[in-house]
């Protein structure tokens, strides 16, 4: 039997979407106020077909020089009413500088929007976003987004194209670095603290910045694992896997939307009419600015969907995406004979512009966020470089402790390993406005930890790859030095055979992951791998700190070294944070958002995946859904993180058996500190629809709680689920229910949970 609840698609989604724990207050994005509306209007009144197609164009700035930008191709484009907004310009002078040229030169005198690639910190780094999804600190999620915003802003950024709320279930992926793991929950949770910290209660203050949910849809889910690659599924999976986080962020509030590079159901996602007009703008009432990512209206063309730009460019503009990144395709229809409904189009598209530039105040004032006297107190302040660091020590997961750590103040340590002196990597991916100068090594902070106690001796040890070539390519110009392995071996072994402990900082180096960055290999690289084998034959103690932007497969590591540390990679204050971990001044509290595999032929690996008719057992079997020459579960599973104490949980207690679907039932755990320190732990609850009209998920996340405890110190858990927390999509939309018996989990993470069965009861509704 089952129940559907609306027709219509996703009309109550963010009901149950979110757990009541997370508290997330939902404010979608309103229409601009009267006064900005009668503005808009008389304004559009005055632009000819030219100046609004102008306002649809997106460039990149390019290399502006104050006091010659007039000059440039740039500001020529400016001053003709050419484009409407700029991105990836960095410095207060230079973006006013333009400004100027919009504001005072160009006819109508409509300022720029100005954006950049905020992706995780400013001139202030925070983690790269999958670390921070570790910490499942939605707060510190929306302090990162704040300080971010009032950096940024304070250089005259208005819009930022983050947060990325793709689900990535395959670790091959380079991007998924960018996002929240492989959880539609979490991925939307943190998308929406992203936005709130982003734009604040009015996205007009000078503080603040425009967000972009990005990539509008499916781009985490390209085949291969190969970036800019096919997408294709069904739309079961896309309601109830991949759309959910979109919505979320949407649904609180976000200024604006960028559409990604693949294909949905065919069609390239920036000209595809279902996905943008019917399920973003018409389902979901979304009315705000719609982005294409770079070039993709030209990139029309390759996926042969389209003949000529302009047949690409009136798709996108029908589908009504409204601004065009870099392919100037929106441009290039001035040239053209448009049909009165083609005019409509590029009417819609640039009133949304304009009202997008009304909600940032920036009509009101186009300077506002160019205050000469912000950037000397507002960017990479004390204050920023403290909440950098305590918020990277909650992301790093502690995946392995043979008694190793917290390591002694006082002992000879070995620091090993191509990324133990290297500042510039520690800030990862796409932090487009870092100042790395500013970085600590891991070895400075090392020995400013241990001073006048203990030693630190470093050697790097080897390359970061053999292959040279490869390894240029890697860099992305965040340089490694690179020296004779054997050489490069003997130093390290000489070090450490005279150190109590061996310190490894190894692993991928920034822009190993990110875009552009897929991998066909999860393996530590070769390099490295073949001279941890050597430190470990030594038989001393060995601690692997694994930076990473992505899930990798450690599986001779977990093996044999004795304590293994994924530090992802932290931002600015990454090797400060990471000693503050490392020596116990502070506990481990991140828990994986992504499975980690035993090799990288299980990608994509994911917990929340279907069921089978012939699901593999523990031990392998004939005829089952398995591998011949490894296990099908995680090496790590979802939502697994050691820490320096140890929890036991009581068995869950449920406030009845039974409930209808008006009701609600209550799940209790006992929490115990059982350990000797204080220490965080995550509690986890997720759930099975045992028999649906639909194949569900083995199991899903559906609420979650970070406490804190002190030795011996007992807490109890409650979540509250109603009905709706059980809801899920058929493949038309439908919001559906299913009675009967439901499996309620609760654990530590996604692989260690109990589990209690309750009823729930009803008939068919439709509402």
């Amino acid at each position: 039997m089952m129940k559907r609840y609306h027709s219509f698609l996703f009309t109550t989604f963010i009901c149950f979407l979110l757990p009541a724990v997370a508290s997330v207050s939902a404010q979608p994005l309103a229409p601009i106020n009267t006064e900005g509306q009668t503005f808009v209007e008389a304004l559009m009144r005055r632009m000819t077909l030219h100046e609004k197609l102008g306002q649809l164009n997106l460039q990149v700035a390019g290399d502006i020089t104050t006091g010659q930008a007039q000059g440039t191709h740039i500001g020529g484009a400016i001053a003709r009413g050419d484009i409407g907004g700029v991105f990836n310009i960095k410095g207060a002078d230079k973006i006013r500088a333009l400004q100027d040229i919009a504001v005072r030169q160009s006819r109508l005198g409509i300022p720029l929007l100005v954006g950049m690639d905020v992706i995780h910190g400013y001139e202030t780094v925070f983690p790269i976003p999958l670390a921070l999804s570790c910490s499942w600190d939605l707060d510190a999620a929306e302090e990162v987004a704040r300080i971010s915003a009032h950096e940024a802003s304070a250089d005259g950024i208005a819009w930022t194209f983050s947060p990325m709320v793709d689900v990535a279930l395959d670790a091959r992926w380079g991007r998924i670095s960018e996002g929240s793991g492989e959880d539609p929950l979490l991925a939307g949770l943190f998308g929406a603290a992203m936005v709130r910290g982003y734009q604040g209660s009015d996205m007009a203050d000078a503080d603040r910045l425009m967000s972009c949910v990005k990539h509008f849809a499916l781009y985490g889910a390209v085949e291969s694992g190969r970036d800019y690659n096919t997408v294709d599924m069904s739309h079961v999976r896309m309601f109830n896997q991949y759309f959910p986080p979109y919505r979320c962020a949407i649904d609180a509030g976000a200024g604006s939307v960028m559409t990604s590079f693949n294909l949905v159901d065919g069609i390239p996602a920036t000209a595809n009419k279902w996905l943008v007009c019917n399920v973003l703008r018409h389902a979901w009432g979304y009315d705000g600015l719609v982005v294409t990512d770079y070039a993709s209206i030209s990139e029309i063309l390759n996926h042969g969907t389209a003949e000529s730009l302009r047949e690409a460019s009136m798709q996108a503009l029908t589908a009504t995406t409204d601004m065009d990144m870099c392919a100037q395709g929106f441009l290039h229809l001035d040239n053209e004979t448009l049909t009165s409904d083609e005019l409509k189009l590029v009417d819609e598209a640039c009133r949304r512009v304009l009202e997008a530039k009304w909600r940032l105040g920036l009509f009101r004032d186009p300077y506002a966020r160019l205050d000469e006297h912000r950037r000397e107190r507002d960017i990479a302040s004390s204050e920023h470089r403290d909440a950098a660091r305590r918020i990277a020590a909650e992301t790093f997961v502690l995946l392995k402790n043979d008694a190793v750590l917290p390591l002694k103040k006082s002992a000879r340590i070995a620091l090993i390993g191509p990324l133990a002196d290297n500042r510039v990597n520690m800030d990862g991916t796409w932090a487009v406005a870092s100042c790395p100068e500013r970085n600590m090594t891991l070895l400075e902070a090392m020995q400013e930890t241990v001073a006048g106690r203990g030693e630190v001796r470093y050697a790097q040890g080897c390359n970061l790859i053999s292959d040279s070539t490869l390894q240029a390519a890697s860099e992305f110009g965040k340089t490694i030095a690179r020296g004779n392995e054997q050489a490069l071996h003997d130093e390290a072994l000489a070090v450490a055979l005279d150190a109590d402990v061996i310190v490894c900082a190894m692993g991928e180096c920034a822009d190993m992951s990110g875009e552009s960055s897929s991998r066909s290999d999860l393996l530590l690289p070769d390099a490295q791998r073949h001279l941890l084998q050597k430190l470990v034959q030594l038989g001393k103690p060995v601690v692997l700190l694994n930076f990473a932007g992505r899930p990798t497969v450690l599986t001779w590591e977990q093996e044999h070294v004795d304590a293994i540390m994924n530090v992802w990679f932290g931002g600015t204050e990454a090797a400060p944070a990471i000693c503050d971990v490392l020596f116990g001044d502070r506990a481990p509290q991140g828990r994986l958002t992504v499975s980690m595999p035993r090799a990288t032929g299980q990608e994509p690996l994911y917990y929340n995946h279907l069921r089978t008719g012939r699901p593999a057992g523990r031990e392998w079997h004939k005829y089952q859904s398995n591998y011949l020459d490894t296990s099908v579960e995680p090496l790590y599973p979802f939502g697994y993180g050691l820490t320096y104490t140890t929890f036991s949980y009581s068995p869950i207690t449920l406030s009845t058996n039974e409930i209808s679907m008006s009701d609600s039932i209550t799940v209790s755990v006992n929490v115990t500190n059982t350990g000797l320190r204080e220490g965080c732990e995550v509690v986890q609850l997720y759930i099975c629809d045992r028999v649906a009209r639909v194949a569900r998920p083995v199991k899903e996340l559906k609420d979650f709680e970070r406490i804190s405890l002190q030795p011996g110190e007992t807490r109890t858990v409650r979540f509250t689920l109603c009905a709706d927390k059980f809801q899920y999509f058929d493949g038309e939309g439908n919001i559906c229910i299913d009675p009967g018996l439901f499996d309620i989990m609760v654990g530590p993470n996604s692989r260690d949970v109990q589990t209690a069965i309750f009823n729930l009861v009803g008939t068919n509704t439709v509402f």
